[in-house]
């Protein structure tokens, strides 16, 4: 066996080099650093042989969401939706009548429980629970004695708006055991969950929040799918279906779960690329995390990483939500109100600062997120080869912090690029970096440009990153509505 290390991380590497050797942030000093990266011996395949781990795992199909189920999940969601409506109309009820009065204190508030109008809430709480949960049992039991050929699938517009459901609140829908959470599944270029045997390469896509694996067809503008089919017919695409709602890190170790899985069933599997679109990109990243944790071996067959406007850094928009919602929360009347913003998902809580580990919201009683200078590195394992692709709406190549921060719509060109001044920056060659110009966040799935792009980093393989001289030190990809991608 030869003397490799563990898979580490280009930012440990980094981190070790800086106690050495003074920083410089020339391109000479830049050019060093990814040569010497390349000539590391940081294949870990041999290592992980050394330790003792089950990974037999195997994935537990659930059944695809039906048209009984689907209005089994809307009047469950209807009940919950009045008992909270009602929870705000009382604690709004409560402010306005208390503090005026001075009596907005727990001595008070206690009483009001007991008072006509406290049990005048109870009662309409306990009537609309007890009226929703016999109508949502009826469709249950009617659910489980019809004939398996009276179930009818979801139409394509409801599994939609069952992505937004999820997405915007699929947390609450797992917790509340809603048939309309959504389960982390594999489809094929069919559309249909992936069954049969695959071998070779395999590129699996992943969506981002309140979007579907069917998110990636509907535009008639460009398919990344059918891009990367023409470019590799030899290779195997598959989409990835998930509920946006639950916590990026649950997601990220279910995939670990189901990519295991697939590499169980398939053992002829040689090399798996992992391609995620916003949140999705970081749902792969939290993936390789937890596969490395876990122990498991379809780890070995990454080759390629590739993110199309992942928030690494966080999303300015669940930041100002967040902040919206504190403020709020502290308004004399107007506090009660803050109770809809824990409607929102967990999943979109994790966006605020981009966090793909259990350990930044594990510790804490509410539901957040630590704050930002607390939250854990977000390494990423160097034997895999990684994209990142940042959008702005802006048309022309302008060196400004505005067009910056603008970004795509959604994430900044910095957070997307994974670029920050601290721990928190991911190592990444600035060849391996590609900014498009006039595309919003939601067109980076459809962009040509992108599709393009995308299928030839897929294509090169990392071929041209193993000459000589190591990785590429080209700048990054600067790509602009007339088709002309340039280097500056």
């Amino acid at each position: 066996m030869s003397n490799s290390k563990p898979m580490g991380t280009s930012d440990d590497w980094l981190a070790t080099t800086q106690h050495t050797r003074k920083v410089d942030s020339s391109s000479h000093y830049q050019g060093a650093v990814y040569e010497q990266m390349t000539e590391l011996d940081y294949m870990y395949v041999e290592e992980m042989a050394d330790f003792n781990v089950d990974d037999s795992y195997r994935l537990d199909r659930r059944d695809l969401i039906s048209m009984a189920d689907f209005f089994e999940g809307l009047t469950q969601l209807a009940t919950i939706g009045v008992v909270e409506i009602t929870d705000i109309v009382e604690a709004i009820h409560r402010e306005i009548l208390l503090r005026p009065l001075g009596r907005f204190n727990e001595g008070h508030l206690n009483k009001w429980q007991r008072s006509i109008t406290g049990r005048l809430y109870g009662t309409i709480r306990t009537i609309m629970s007890v009226v929703g949960n016999n109508l949502t049992l009826s469709l249950k039991l009617y659910n489980h004695i019809r004939s398996p050929r009276d179930v009818k699938p979801l139409p394509q517009s409801l599994r939609r708006l069952v992505s937004v459901l999820n997405g915007v609140m699929g947390d609450h829908l797992v917790s509340h055991h809603n048939p309309l959470a959504v389960s982390m599944l594999l489809y094929d270029s069919n559309g249909q969950l992936q069954r049969g045997e695959i071998s070779g390469r395999i590129i699996i896509l992943c969506h981002g929040l309140c979007l579907s694996h069917l998110s990636w067809g509907v535009s008639k503008i460009g398919n990344l799918g059918k891009e990367i089919r023409r470019s590799q017919p030899q290779s195997t695409v598959l989409y990835l279906n998930y509920n946006t709602g639950q916590r990026i890190s649950t997601n990220g170790r279910d995939l670990s779960k189901v990519l295991q899985a697939l590499l169980n069933d398939n053992p002829d599997i040689t090399q798996i690329d992992l391609i995620g679109h916003s949140m999705g990109g970081l749902v792969a990243r939290s993936a390789l995390f937890y596969g490395r944790e876990q122990g498991f071996s379809w780890i070995k067959r990454v080759g390629n990483l590739i993110t199309l406007g992942s928030p690494h850094q966080g999303a300015s928009l669940e930041r100002i939500g967040n902040f919206v919602h504190e403020r709020i929360a502290k308004l004399p009347f107007a506090g009660a109100l803050a109770k809809l913003g824990n409607l929102r998902s967990a999943g979109i809580i994790d966006l605020r600062y981009g966090s793909i580990y259990e350990a930044d919201w594990k510790s804490l009683t509410n539901r957040s997120v630590v704050p930002a200078d607390f939250r854990h590195p977000t390494r990423l394992p160097l034997h895999v080869r990684t994209y990142l692709v940042a959008a702005t709406l802006v048309e022309g190549h302008y060196e400004s912090k505005a067009t910056s921060l603008l970004g795509d719509g959604l994430v900044t060109i910095e957070s997307a690029l994974g670029e920050h001044t601290g721990e928190h920056a991911l190592a990444v060659p600035e060849a391996h970096k590609a900014v498009f110009y006039g595309v919003s966040h939601i067109n980076l799935m459809y962009s040509k440009r992108v599709c393009k792009q995308v299928a030839a980093w897929l294509l090169d393989n990392g071929q041209s990153d193993d000459g000589q001289g190591g990785v590429s030190l080209d700048s990054r990809i600067n790509s602009y509505p007339s088709d002309l991608s340039v280097m500056l």
